[in-house]
This record gives C-alpha cells, sequence and structure tokens, in this order.
C-alpha cells in the first residue's frame, strides 16, 4: 500500500505538504491582486486589449453585470464558477470595485477554494496512483471512464448552448 502524503515530511522540493499548500494559497492570492491592478490600469481599454477581444464585449458586459449587482461578494463567488475565475477580478478592477472589500473577498475566496482544491486533488492523484499499483488495467478503465464522461458532459453542455441561442434566434 502507498503511504498517503504525511503533512510533516519532506513533500515537494523538500518542503511539508502544508507549506506547498500555503505557498499555493498565497501565489493564487497574489495573481488575483495583479488581475485586479491590470484591470484597474486597462479601466475601458479592456475591451480593446488582446484579453477583452478573445472574451468578446458580450461576455465582458455580462461579467460586468454580475460585478455590479453583487460587488466583492461576486469576487469570493468567482473562485467556484471556472470562466469566471480568472476574468471577474480584471473586470472589478477596470469598475473600481472597492480594494478593501476586493482583497477581504479574494482572502477569503483563496482561503476556502484553494485547499479543497490542493487537498482533493491531491487524494484523487493519490488514489489514482494507488489503484494502479493495485491493478493497471482498473486504473485505465477509470481513467478512460473519466475522459468520456468529462467528454460527454462537454458536448451536451455545448449542444444545450446551440440550442438556446438557436431558440432564442428564432423567437427574436
Amino acid at each position: 500500500m502507498a503511504d498517503i502524503a504525511d503533512p510533516t515530511r519532506p513533500f515537494w522540493l523538500g518542503l511539508p505538504y502544508w507549506l506547498v499548500g500555503a505557498i499555493l494559497i498565497l501565489a493564487l492570492f497574489a495573481a488575483f491582486q495583479v488581475y485586479y491592478w491590470v484591470g484597474r490600469r486597462l479601466g475601458q481599454r479592456l475591451y480593446d486589449s488582446r484579453v477583452g477581444v478573445r472574451l468578446g464585449r458580450a461576455r465582458i458586459a455580462k461579467i460586468e453585470h454580475v460585478v455590479e449587482k453583487w460587488g466583492a461578494l461576486a469576487v469570493y463567488g468567482c473562485f467556484w464558477v471556472p470562466m469566471l475565475r480568472h476574468t471577474l477580478p480584471w473586470v472589478a478592477g477596470a469598475l473600481r470595485v472597492s480594494y478593501p472589500w476586493y482583497v477581504v473577498a479574494s482572502a477569503l475566496g483563496c482561503l476556502t477554494w484553494a485547499p479543497l482544491w490542493w487537498f482533493g486533488l491531491t487524494a484523487i492523484v493519490w488514489g489514482w496512483l494507488e489503484l494502479a499499483a493495485r491493478s493497471p488495467i482498473t486504473a485505465a478503465v477509470v481513467a478512460v471512464a473519466a475522459v468520456a464522461a468529462v467528454s460527454w458532459f462537454l458536448v451536451w453542455r455545448r449542444r444545450r448552448k446551440r440550442s438556446d441561442s438557436e431558440e432564442k434566434a428564432l423567437v427574436s
């Protein structure tokens, strides 16, 4: 049976497991501060920047609406929504959300979201490696099933969005 990561023993680059997690939380918090200040610096030029063009004016407008409605609470919530996680902070900066509230919301988001991913992802990887050590065939089947499930979900979501947009076009 494989050893489970011990929080006090060296885990990665000679650092203990808990310290690697803390460094990752601080790095995410720092990235969110950079996102905010870049968005604040860009302001309305966000629409014309490479990121803004790639996101599209309509998507940025939706994100602006969320930020205007929920303020700093939207910053906390964006941690739990994959596409918003790295776009909403830029918009929050461009809309000049109160920076003290932004710091509080992003700190709370980092402290609640990052550990779940850090420990959860580590548990999944260790569990799969344990399964692979016991039965490589079963591990391969589980990996293929996981990829198939994610692929099915993405195709299903894309089709649903396409049908929703076609339905809206017919109504208009």
